[in-house]
């Protein structure tokens, strides 16, 4: 999330009433979680196995719970609870604002575009020309759609990240101050469910078509023109490049990337990252003719051991 102006790290600092180390008017711009930072941004860290993950990523201020020389050209905010903070700096500089109508009064809304009755369309939301968003349709705060997008009924674009920590009375959550981002010529299917970034955004790229009932995760990236079949579930943090092909009820594991032109056929899961070009089918998955060769020998085993009998 970028911040709405600047903020130096003395008024930051004084948010979460911690200690600082580095110049007190020293500029961040953004407030991020460790996979989506840019330079100028504040990232948090709190456990030893994570510091030099954080110390050198692309993040120039990080909120961590020991006292350190910092990197040359960024800063450290030291916390007792890095995580508890981090979540407070959301709240703070992103708070939760309530609606008071259907359709806010602080959404951009192009020409052309047509919002069904019961759609809701939250605070600050961006949507371009020509759109059709259908009825019973939430468009979470911040959200970005583009020109001839249709949204189906039913889908939620931009809820909250699935993102807690563990703690010994319960999990602790992520609050989430992402985005979603629906580039021109998208289409999603009724009951579709996209969730916003926890701190960045969930991309879809221009021309992708969803069919009903799938779920995405936060800070996922999909390419151009790719097709996503009924009751694929993406989790978060994936990359999928231009032009993939997830037929039905395809799952798929966090972390990964799934290279361009990638086929992968119905009731697939994909707990890896996969190379481009090939069609896939399985669970977990491997290339379809090879796959197809493994079952049919799988089959043929009760005849070889009534043989070997």
């Amino acid at each position: 999330m970028k911040f709405d102006s600047p903020q130096s790290l003395k008024e930051i600092t004084e948010l979460i009433h911690a200690r600082f180390i580095g110049a007190p008017d020293f500029i961040i711009s953004g407030i991020n979680e460790i996979h989506m930072v840019e330079p100028g941004d504040l990232t948090f860290v709190d456990h030893p196995k994570y510091y030099k993950k954080a110390l050198q990523s692309k993040a120039t201020t990080i909120l961590i719970n020991k006292e350190l020389d910092p990197p040359i050209g960024k800063t450290l905010i030291i916390s007792d609870h890095p995580f508890d903070d981090y979540v407070s700096l959301v709240k703070k500089l992103r708070p939760f604002e309530k609606a008071i109508s259907a359709i806010s009064s602080s959404a951009m809304i192009g020409e052309g575009t047509i919002i069904q009755p019961g759609a809701f369309v939250g605070n600050y939301v961006k949507i371009g020309k020509n759109c059709i968003i259908h009825a019973n349709a939430s468009i979470y705060d911040h959200c970005v759609v583009g020109n001839n997008v249709i949204i189906h009924s039913g889908a939620v674009i931009g809820a909250d990240a699935y993102y807690f920590q563990r703690r010994p009375e319960g999990y602790k959550k992520l609050e989430s101050c992402g985005r979603v981002i629906l580039e021109d010529n998208v289409e999603i299917g009724a009951l579709t469910t996209i969730d916003k970034g926890v701190s960045g955004d969930t991309h879809i790229s221009f021309g992708v078509k969803f069919d009903n009932h799938v779920q995405v995760g936060h800070d996922t990236y999909i390419g151009k023109n790719c097709l996503i079949g009924a009751f694929c579930a993406i989790a978060g943090v994936t990359r999928i490049e231009d032009d993939v092909i997830l037929w039905a009820n395809v799952s798929v594991n966090k972390d990964i990337v799934i290279g361009a032109k990638a086929i992968v056929l119905a009731t697939s899961a994909i707990d890896k990252s996969i190379e481009g070009g090939k069609t896939y089918f399985g669970s977990p998955v491997m290339e379809a003719r090879k796959k197809w060769r493994e079952l049919a020998a799988i089959r043929s085993l009760p005849e070889i051991l009534a043989k070997l009998k």
